[in-house]
């Protein structure tokens, strides 16, 4: 590999990517059309959770008391800055073991890099930055695989337990709970913002804050009976996993917009037009099952749709849990945990 020369541009590991993050996940309705080819193989009565509802991990249940949950997430860069991808991507992979209601245990690297385009040194920068979300998280980065590819692409496999009776499924919403989004929406505008070089400084660190804040209140949330159903926002936008729970429980959901947390610099990028590719494949997906109001201007709806990567739980609990859960999300330092609507009888979901 040539050295590059002091006149050389920086880097920018998004250079390389077509997508960043999690809009670069395979669209819902694509998805769904490759998986209904595929056969669901052995189902062992030991597993618990599976692909029959789209929920964040499997989970095979070991013994009366432990259960493990096993999941994966990678991606191709959302930031330039080696160390801050691999934070995001490391963060938003143990998100689907705290979304189940479990603790991680371990994690595993997966790694692929076009080695001939990026020097060792940014790569390693990469690693250790998931590495030391991992430390945060308490757990070790215990092996991995590599392999050189077009794209820079980094993630974990995640490893963690939870209790078979504390297990918190996407599917098990009840009519008459209240919904509660632990994190802002907003991030897929930041990223597009970043990518056309107009995102600033507070909005790179707003954007830092969020998606390597790790999603810890899900164990905790997992305690409390009231808590029936769990997930957390990632690449198909609040309004994608909302219909995933939706459909999981035969149930529809009312969303109140005002009431949605926002991050406030993705908010004026939306105002100027500024979204990301995802966000339209994602109404194309799942837009039949959305009403929205007559007057529903397009940045709304790019905001319900805006791919999260490392989101917040959403989560689906009784009334008179709300505010236990409200505590626990405070606790763990997500100030903008909020109530944002309810679930019902019926199918869809329907923005107010």
């Amino acid at each position: 590999m040539d050295k590059p020369s002091e006149n050389t541009p920086p880097l920018r590991l998004t250079q390389f990517a077509h997508g960043g993050g999690c809009g670069c996940k395979i669209s819902p309705a694509v998805l769904g059309n490759i998986l209904k080819h595929v056969d669901r193989g052995l189902i062992p009565p030991e597993l618990i959770v599976g692909i029959e509802s789209s929920d964040d991990a499997a989970v095979y249940r070991l013994n009366d008391t432990q259960a493990l949950v096993a999941t994966t997430d990678f991606f191709t860069p959302v930031v330039d800055d080696p160390r801050d991808f691999g934070r995001i991507a490391a963060a938003n992979a143990l998100s689907d073991v705290y979304a189940m209601g479990g603790k991680p245990i371990l994690a595993l690297a997966l790694v692929g890099m076009p080695i001939d385009k990026l020097p060792p040194e940014v790569i390693g920068q990469i690693i250790e930055g998931g590495s030391s979300i991992c430390r945060e998280a308490g757990i070790p980065v215990a092996g991995g695989h590599s392999i050189d590819v077009v794209e820079p692409i980094y993630g974990l496999v995640a490893l963690g337990l939870v209790h078979p009776d504390k297990l918190k499924k996407n599917r098990d919403a009840q009519a008459g709970d209240c919904l509660v989004l632990g994190k802002p929406l907003g991030i897929g505008v930041l990223s597009a913002a970043l990518k056309q070089g107009k995102l600033s400084a507070a909005g790179y660190a707003e954007m830092l804050r969020w998606t390597t804040q790790l999603n810890t209140p899900g164990p905790k949330l997992a305690e409390l009976a009231g808590v029936h159903a769990l997930t957390d926002v990632t690449g198909f936008g609040l309004a994608g996993h909302l219909l995933e729970i939706c459909r999981g429980a035969g149930l529809g959901a009312d969303v109140n917009f005002a009431d949605l947390p926002v991050i406030a610099e993705a908010l004026d990028w939306l105002g100027q037009g500024v979204a990301t590719g995802a966000s339209t494949r994602n109404w194309a997906s799942y837009g039949e099952e959305v009403e929205l109001p007559a007057d529903f201007a397009p940045w709304q709806q790019k905001l319900v749709t805006d791919p999260q990567t490392s989101g917040g739980l959403l989560v689906s609990c009784a009334p008179d849990c709300v505010d236990a859960v409200l505590d626990i999300f405070r606790a763990d330092g997500f100030s903008e945990a909020r109530v944002i609507g309810q679930m019902r009888a019926g199918s869809g979901v329907s923005i107010r």
